[in-house]
């Protein structure tokens, strides 16, 4: 599917905005659509979804977390979500209610594009493929099992969890309290302790060089990134 058949809905009251961002889309060849207000946006969605949503978290009638909640109620639309500095807590608080990923105001044009390009990717995966592979890093979901560049790592049932965990959503940013829920289960959603300590095992048994992670990264106070087979590609 090319860029052109491509809609994506902005929802943002700030009209510098959103005609910058009309015109960034618009020149990578996405239709745009627009809304102004949470509303606004909720029925644009269930009347006619586009391929992609680009969401403020500040709108006059409500909140950019309310509209990516409502939206994963029912559909796996991608979502991307911008964020000004300061919005730390709401920018979790969305990607924990379903947003992809988010791009911080004021934003490069080139990163936002790609952050775009990435959730289109990923919402046309599968996700229930049996091995899962990034740069020369190899995850057999059945079968338990990890290798890099051929060679088995032997992974602790947890670590293996939190891989996996990374790997299903491959390229996105899943945030502490998405991997404790499903690791350890909802009871230790504040436990962000425990990912600490357990990363840095991970991080030991499959990156070449830990203190340069090339397959895990970091944002800090939010959460963790697999990097896509692309990204981790030498």
């Amino acid at each position: 599917m090319t860029n052109d058949s491509r809609r994506v809905l902005v929802v943002d009251d700030e009209p510098q905005i959103v005609r910058g961002l009309k015109v960034i889309l618009r020149e990578a060849g996405y239709a745009v659509e627009t809304a102004t207000t949470k509303q606004e946006a909720l029925d644009a969605v269930s009347v006619r979804p586009p391929e992609a949503v680009v969401l403020d978290l500040v709108l006059p009638d409500g909140s950019g977390v309310d509209v990516a909640s409502e939206i994963r109620a029912w559909s796996q639309l991608p979502i991307l979500v911008l964020s000004a500095v300061g919005d730390e807590r709401e920018k979790v608080r969305a990607l924990d209610a379903g947003a992809d990923d988010y791009a911080t105001k004021p934003f490069g044009k080139e990163e936002l594009l790609a952050r775009l390009r990435a959730v289109l990717r990923r919402a046309a995966e599968d996700e229930s493929e049996p091995a899962i592979s990034v740069g020369n890093l190899v995850l057999d979901i059945p079968g338990h099992r990890v290798t890099r560049g051929g060679e088995e790592i032997h992974l602790t049932p947890i670590e293996f969890d939190l891989l996996r965990t990374l790997a299903l959503h491959r390229g996105k940013l899943v945030t502490h309290k998405q991997i404790l829920r499903a690791v350890w289960g909802p009871a230790y959603e504040t436990e962000t302790h425990y990912l600490r300590v357990h990363f840095a095992h991970l991080r030991a048994k499959i990156e070449p060089d830990p203190s340069h992670p090339r397959y895990i990264v970091t944002d800090p106070g939010v959460g963790y990134r697999l990097r896509d087979e692309v990204e981790a590609q030498p």
